[in-house]
């Protein structure tokens, strides 16, 4: 039987990959995991390097500089949780051979732009062009960055009695894309205004500045424990995946999540939940309760909208979503809705 499209899950992750990784060495402060943004191994002098891998992503339709921005920053969104940004890029790409010389100069440039903004050396990697690829996906990549082992963050640190925040919007990066990739279609559902505040949304979807933004880089993470970038299950499976990943559970109020006209009305267009879509560009950060309040003025300051969801609790309490007087486990879509709504439309011929 096949897998459905997207992330392995975490049963499968832990059947097939957690304790196959190879020699085991004592260096690794942070290996592979679920719900997991980096690996951390320990350097000498106090330092310690941290990595994160990602695939690249080449839409012409969508567009080249688009696809540049997404290979770039969504590796950067993971690097993000550290507090940090990333400083060295390895970059493979599987190019198909009907790219043209000038569409690859023009991906190029643009990857080369994008990591020179946040910092990024590009430092090697491999390319090619490949019979066959047909895909969006056009490789992988792998950022690294040397931080200071004592503040740099990871998913463990987050504990019970910490509060939940989310920057943004639900669902930021799949409005964008299924705005920019149907435009008739979604201008004739719910107007030029709307499509348009989706498009413009494209790029937000680094969360870099948020997490920049929350920890001050003050050297005491200004009341930050953790972060988790919202990827694919959305922002409800970010939580799940950081409540999994740092052994604790949540009590998550529907009524609080934050989801923007835009988004909400493209959602709807595709029959989607935006609190399960891919959201990159959001962040989940969970911080200490006397921080929260200055994190979400500090992050508005830079014009970063903010709102507390929840708080962590300890595991035996389960993850509840609270949706009025009604209380729930907190689900975990095996497969975000996004891709089969994208192929749906795309199999019914929506322009």
């Amino acid at each position: 039987m096949s897998e459905p499209p997207g992330k392995i899950d975490h049963h499968l992750f832990e059947e097939f990959i957690h304790n196959k990784c190879g020699r085991q060495r004592d260096e690794v402060l942070t290996g592979p995991r679920f719900g997991v943004d980096v690996s951390v191994i320990d350097l000498p002098g106090g330092m310690a390097l941290a990595l994160t891998s990602d695939p690249l992503s080449l839409i012409p339709s969508l567009g080249l500089q688009e696809s540049a921005w997404m290979s770039v920053h969504l590796m950067a969104n993971d690097m993000a949780t550290t507090g940090y940004a990333p400083m060295y890029g390895q970059f493979v790409l599987n190019l198909p051979p009907s790219l043209s010389k000038k569409d690859f100069k023009t991906y190029w440039d643009y990857i080369h732009q994008f990591c020179k903004e946040i910092g990024v050396a590009i430092t090697g990697g491999h390319t090619g062009f490949i019979e066959g690829q047909h895909s969006s996906i056009a490789g992988g990549g792998t950022l690294a960055a040397v931080l200071p082992k004592d503040r740099l963050l990871v998913s463990r640190l987050a504990e019970p009695g910490n509060i939940l925040l989310v920057t943004k919007t639900c669902a930021l990066s799949s409005a964008a894309i299924l705005a920019m990739s149907y435009p008739e279609t979604v201008k004739n559902r719910v107007g030029v205004e709307v499509y348009q505040q989706a498009c413009e949304s494209f790029y937000l979807t680094s969360s870099l500045p948020d997490a920049l933004t929350a920890v001050q880089l003050n050297g005491d993470k200004a009341g930050v424990t953790a972060m988790h970038d919202v990827t694919e299950g959305g922002v409800l499976g970010a939580i799940y995946e950081l409540c999994a990943a740092s052994g604790n559970g949540a009590v998550v109020y529907n009524d609080r999540l934050p989801v923007a006209e835009a988004p909400a009305q493209i959602c709807n267009v595709f029959d989607l939940d935006p609190r399960y879509c891919i959201g990159a560009g959001a962040m989940i950060i969970s911080c200490k309760k006397e921080a929260s309040a200055d994190i979400i003025t500090r992050l508005a300051g830079q014009h970063i909208p903010c709102v507390a969801v929840g708080e962590l609790c300890e595991k035996r309490s389960g993850m509840i979503l609270v949706d009025g007087d009604k209380r729930k486990e907190l689900d975990y879509m095996k497969t975000d809705p996004y891709w089969t709504a994208f192929y749906k439309a795309l199999k019914k011929g929506w322009k």
